[in-house]
């Protein structure tokens, strides 16, 4: 099955060699080529620049950066430009430049499906059914940004139609209203005129529809303007998806990193990136998340950076509370996250014990927190004497710090043409079918259906088991509550960017935050549940434009 490629346009392309100008730039897709756009060639391309605005966000560290830092899984490493994010220190305000960036890109892709569902009208040389599917996608991504925005800003700027030239009015419409005339809407219309199965692989399609409106009830649901039936709507949309007969969750949870293995059959929806793309320079976006969760290795001794084992930008370094999630007598998930071996690609002269190491020899060696799967107290095991005794460094947790710290396998990318290139080629998934059951069990524990949560859980930890550990895996229905699923959805689902969103959906983030995350847990504040408007957004609005509760104007 083909990608499909998104267009990313001349001026998106310029801003890789000039951040800050292009951050300037605001009509990125060039939707004011009316005369292009209302062509069948020119709606497909209007099509295709709406799905590449996403590319911004997804991959690059703005979006790992807003989706991962200032929650319990998460904290600062030693690098990194954003850790106003992580902390809610005084930087977290409506200055500071990603809360900026959050808010154009998404109102970017929003103009850019308003004006391909406004231009269609006028395109006469392309068949109604292939239009109205056009629409139907536009409609998709249009929800998908909505729902993001109110997701970080709550309250927010509403419209449906496109703008064109320079706009100095704006309302700040009730996120309620946002859903019922926006979010919702668009996703039935998606559901109802989307392929389930469309020939390019990577367009939106039924299920991925399904899979956000599911999103979007559950969180609803927990909101002050709930409908009584979300929570049923959202189980019956996932049960869908998990029901299509595409999707099966893969038998071993470690082939799901596979940078070979990306069109596979638990994946349901991702944003695309080419090889040929992001090699060239000409996608300088990406995936980037290979760089951002990675520990200082290639300062380590016999050590140097290549690109087998990443870039390493210690930007995101996992909190203690995480690390200690998984029971791994029983759970495979740890060690087939974390990365726990670096072998010497220099080599020197003398390790610990005065041993040369050769290329090729261990020579970092993080063995993680706990028991492993043969019972082993790592802590306790590697203590000075057995470290005295190996030729390799060994990095337990009391040595574990913002450079030296367990780093994610997940994004790896081994594939790039050289160590310093920051451009990966992995797709970024939005949606998989183990998140579908976990929403799946969210759902029917707010109808307080636990033997069904329970199932959909125990589906996702046989998967995680080690081998004859299965039955030890199960949980009972009695043990079913919400920390248990937010604890579920960390071990299976760490570094994919849910973790703020689910925190915030279910309204834990600030208790959560002040007790496990020790960068945030003196800053965080209860309006710290929803972003700053932009100090951009402010000024440029005639007669201003009012500020979220907590922050200062």
């Amino acid at each position: 099955m083909k990608k499909f490629r998104f267009l990313l346009s001349f001026l998106a392309i310029a801003a890789f060699t000039s951040c800050e100008d292009y951050l300037d730039e605001n009509n990125i897709a060039n939707v004011t080529a009316s005369g292009y756009y209302t062509t069948a060639s020119g709606l497909e391309d209007a099509v295709r620049a709406t799905y590449g605005i996403m590319k911004e966000f997804y991959g690059p560290e703005i979006g790992w950066t807003m989706t991962v830092f200032g929650t319990d899984t998460y904290q600062t490493g030693a690098d990194g430009s954003h850790k106003y994010m992580g902390s809610y220190d005084s930087g977290h305000n409506s200055e500071a430049r990603y809360m900026r960036d959050t808010w154009r890109i998404f109102y970017r892709q929003i103009n850019q499906a308003n004006a391909v569902i406004a231009r269609s009208e006028g395109v006469e040389d392309m068949a109604a059914a292939t239009k109205t599917m056009r629409i139907a996608e536009a409609r998709f991504l249009r929800a998908l940004a909505y729902f993001n925005l109110t997701r970080h800003y709550g309250d927010i700027h509403l419209s449906l139609e496109e703008t064109e030239g320079v706009e100095i009015e704006a309302n700040k419409t009730a996120a309620s209203e946002i859903y019922s005339q926006a979010i919702v809407p668009d996703l039935e219309f998606a559901i109802s005129n989307l392929e389930d199965n469309p020939s390019d692989y990577g367009r939106a399609s039924i299920p991925a529809a399904q899979f956000l409106l599911a999103k979007v009830l559950l969180r609803r649901s927990y909101s002050s303007f709930a409908a009584g039936d979300d929570a049923s709507r959202a189980e019956t949309l996932m049960t869908s998806v998990i029901n299509n007969p595409r999707f099966s969750l893969l038998e071993n949870f470690s082939d799901l990193w596979k940078i070979d293995n990306e069109q596979n059959a638990e994946v349901i929806w991702t944003v695309q990136n080419a090889k040929s793309q992001v090699d060239e320079g000409l996608d300088g976006y990406g995936h980037r998340g290979h760089l951002y969760f990675l520990m200082e290795y290639d300062k380590k001794p016999a050590m140097t950076r290549d690109t087998e084992n990443g870039r390493p930008w210690k930007r995101f370094r996992p909190t203690p509370y995480l690390l200690r999630l998984w029971d791994r007598t029983i759970d495979r998930r740890y060690d087939e996250t974390f990365k726990h071996v670096w072998y010497a690609n220099v080599g020197n002269d003398g390790g610990p014990n005065g041993v040369p190491v050769a290329v090729g020899d261990t020579a970092l060696f993080i063995p993680g927190p706990g028991v492993d799967k043969n019972g082993v107290d790592q802590d306790g095991y590697w203590n000075a004497a057995k470290q005295a005794s190996v030729n390799y460094e060994v990095y337990t947790s009391d040595e574990w710090d913002t450079r030296t710290f367990p780093s994610l396998n997940k994004w790896i990318d081994n594939t790039r043409p050289n160590r310093q290139h920051t451009q990966g080629q992995r797709d970024f998934i939005l949606m998989r079918l183990a998140d579908a059951h976990l929403i799946r069990a969210e759902a029917r524990l707010k109808q307080g259906n636990t033997t069904g949560a329970a199932e959909d859980i125990n589906l996702i930890r046989t998967r995680g088991a080690w081998d004859g550990k299965e039955a030890d895996m199960q949980i009972a229905a009695a043990v079913v509550d919400l920390d248990m699923i937010l604890e579920e959805r960390a071990r299976e689902l760490v570094g994919e960017g849910h973790r703020w969103y689910d925190l915030t959906r279910t309204g834990t983030l600030v208790d959560r935050v002040r007790a496990h995350n020790s960068d945030a847990q003196a800053n965080i504040q209860s309006h710290n549940i929803i972003r700053p408007i932009p100090l951009s957004q402010i000024d440029r609005t005639q007669g201003g434009y009012p500020q979220n509760p907590g922050y200062a104007q």
